[in-house]
């Protein structure tokens, strides 16, 4: 293995586009690249430290130590080093020992830019080329078709490292998840699997909310084209893959983006824009034209060379308000006077404008929890550009109303209706996400109130009441089943519990929910517009009962919902509908293949009586605790 040499992968355009921030494929270019040099083949490295005095690459090939392997300086005022190294290969474990300016700060950081690193706790960057030949084709062909806005969204949102574990209590890899997660999701009916951050990171409590290796899918299990399997598999069964992509903070550990050339480098440097006091992490310096760069070049990184379907942006609101838990005083307001990020916010516009222009039939996903204007509106028209944002408001109050009493629901009818007055501002997805069965909110089950049956009727509800009403959905693996304990990131799911026949209840009502989602027109093809959705009676507070209809193109295909909030049935229950024709039972969550009780309606007759504002009616039972879909 020879010394540095003089190679560079940038031209002078590469460089203005990343001095303005607009390089959005940096992954080609900086990091760590297998290439042949006057018939040598070698690696190519290059990284960007405007602040060093110099850079050298250490690794197991030259025992670690700083001097032997310099990069050189561009003299282009970019900050990047770079060079050569004759005679190195896939799979060497690599950093750069970094001395800052200011000569008494020499880090040694992982490449920000690797594409495979060690395995926690180790903290080394791997050097390696990905040669995987895809076998998605007819996916990536009709993906757009799949993952439209008016298209059935019904995600199951997962923690690779603790769905399912091996009877040692051990990782499964990415190539057994392959086999074991694809059919499960499959056979459960799911359109979309979620992927909490897959990238790699050093702390397993953080449940991979604090990247260090961002263009890195994480070593515990398996290899970079092992995770390529992962997504194949799920492509070629017709299932779309999203993952969590996390811009708004970064730890800070010793060898990740943090003080990185002995500046602050990655992060802003004014502690009150910098650093986050709720996860005690640094914060992005969203002004910064190379660092836009990274984030944009990033979130294409896993759309381009992973076939990803989306990407569901984490934390958005952190990002939006420069007051975001800070006290008066912690916070410096915008030129405006105002507490809005000007930068965060134009980065994330022109993210969406590039995902959404460069890759057809991709969406991006907000997990947005504020009132902030436009989440989902175009950036043309002013708006931030995603395709769809998370019903923080919705699920709050469903689960508020929920853990009351039957008894007392009555009084509060206003909470369960409230989502319908703003249900269309926005693209909302309907979420049940691990963040609602950790430190100590229980699990869903367990937050229902009653005795076991009760329990678990109102679980069928709650999931029923969801799919009917309007917006995409996403639930957290082990909600399907009636997981009883809360979510542990350190264990697998409580799989024994299917056994059960409850379990296998709730487990039997949400593929069923899955199958008719996608099977009638009416409950997506107008998710996001008050076209799809209409009131038949809110108002009856007496009885808890809702009545309302779902949409489509086509009348003839419209369903009427009617959800018993209450154990007692209503038998008898006139609701008003508008074309006297003939009405039959689809779903009914009191059915006995879920736990129910059984009582389902086989005849239903359209009368000619005035009732809800419409001229006809139809009479049916409303079974205790259940939600049944009239076609």
């Amino acid at each position: 293995m020879g010394k540095v040499k003089v190679h560079s992968l940038f031209t002078d355009f590469d460089i203005d586009l990343f001095k303005s921030g607009k390089h959005y494929r940096l992954y080609d270019k900086l990091g760590s690249h297998i290439v042949e040099v006057d018939g040598e083949k070698g690696v190519y490295f290059a990284v960007w430290a405007p602040s060093a005095k110099s850079v050298s690459v250490v690794g197991d090939f030259n025992f670690w130590l700083e001097g032997d392997h310099r990069l050189n300086v561009r003299w282009d005022s970019s900050g990047i080093w770079e060079g050569f190294i004759p005679g190195l290969d896939q799979g060497t474990l690599y950093k750069y020992k970094i001395q800052s300016n200011n000569n008494d700060v020499i880090t040694e950081k992982a490449d920000p830019f690797a594409r495979f690193c060690e395995q926690p706790p180790k903290t080394a960057s791997v050097v390696w080329e990905s040669d995987y030949k895809w076998k998605d084709k007819k996916w990536m062909g009709y993906r757009k078709d799949k993952n439209g806005l008016d298209r059935p969204y019904s995600v199951y949102e997962v923690h690779l490292g603790s769905w399912r574990r091996k009877a040692d209590n051990t990782f499964m890899s990415y190539i057994e998840l392959a086999d074991e997660l694809v059919q499960y999701v499959k056979e459960m009916g799911y359109t979309h699997v979620e992927f909490m951050p897959i990238m790699e990171f050093p702390y397993d409590p953080s449940w991979g909310y604090q990247l260090t290796g961002y263009f890195a899918p994480t070593s515990r299990f398996g290899k970079p084209e092992d995770f390529k399997v992962l997504v194949d598999t799920f492509h070629r069964n017709d299932i779309g893959v999203i993952l969590d992509w996390v811009p708004s903070h970064f730890p800070e550990d010793a060898h990740g983006l943090g003080n990185f050339d002995g500046s602050n480098l990655y992060e802003h440097p004014d502690r009150r824009r910098g650093y986050h006091p709720d996860w005690k992490s640094l914060i992005f310096n969203y002004g910064r034209n190379e660092v836009r760069a990274f984030l944009i070049s990033n979130a294409l990184f896993w759309l381009e060379q992973f076939h990803v379907d989306g990407l569901r942006v984490d934390a958005v609101a952190s990002m939006l308000y420069l007051d975001y838990s800070r006290d008066d005083g912690d916070w410096e307001p915008n030129i405006y006077g105002n507490n809005e990020n000007l930068e965060a916010i134009s980065l994330l516009k022109e993210l969406n404008e590039e995902v959404y222009k460069s890759y057809d039939g991709v969406q991006t996903i907000a997990e947005e929890s504020t009132a902030f204007s436009g989440v989902t509106r175009p950036v043309y028209l002013g708006g931030l550009g995603f395709g769809m944002k998370w019903m923080m408001g919705w699920m709050h109050d469903t689960l508020e109303y929920f853990k009351k009493e039957p008894i007392y629901r009555r009084h509060h009818q206003n909470d369960i209706t409230f989502s319908m007055t703003y249900a269309f501002t926005e693209n909302f997805m309907l979420p049940f996400s691990h963040d609602e069965v950790v430190y100590g909110k229980q699990s869903l089950i367990y937050r229902m109130p009653g005795d076991e049956w009760q329990r678990f009727a109102n679980l069928r509800l709650l999931f029923g009441y969801m799919f009917t009403h309007p917006g995409t959905k996403i639930m957290f693996q082990g909600a399907e089943f009636g997981q009883t304990s809360e979510w542990n990131f350190d264990q697998s799911l409580d799989w024994h519990l299917i056994q059960f026949e409850l379990h296998q209840g709730i487990q039997n009502v949400v593929k069923d929910l899955n199958t008719v989602y996608k099977s009638y027109p009416a409950l997506y093809e107008k998710q996001f517009s008050s076209e799809g959705f209409q009131w038949i009676d809110y108002g009856d507070s007496e009885n808890s009962v809702l009545t309302y209809m779902r949409k489509g193109h086509d009348k003839k295909n419209d369903l009427v919902v009617a959800c018993n909030f209450t154990p007692i049935p209503r038998e008898s229950y006139r609701i008003g509908v508008p074309k006297a024709r003939k009405y039959k039972e689809i779903f009914n969550s009191d059915d006995t293949k879920y736990g129910g009780s059984g009582i389902t309606n086989t005849t239903i007759k359209t009368t000619k009586t005035d009732w809800n504002g419409q001229k006809n009616s139809v009479e049916v039972t409303i079974p205790p605790l259940s939600v049944i879909i009239l076609q």
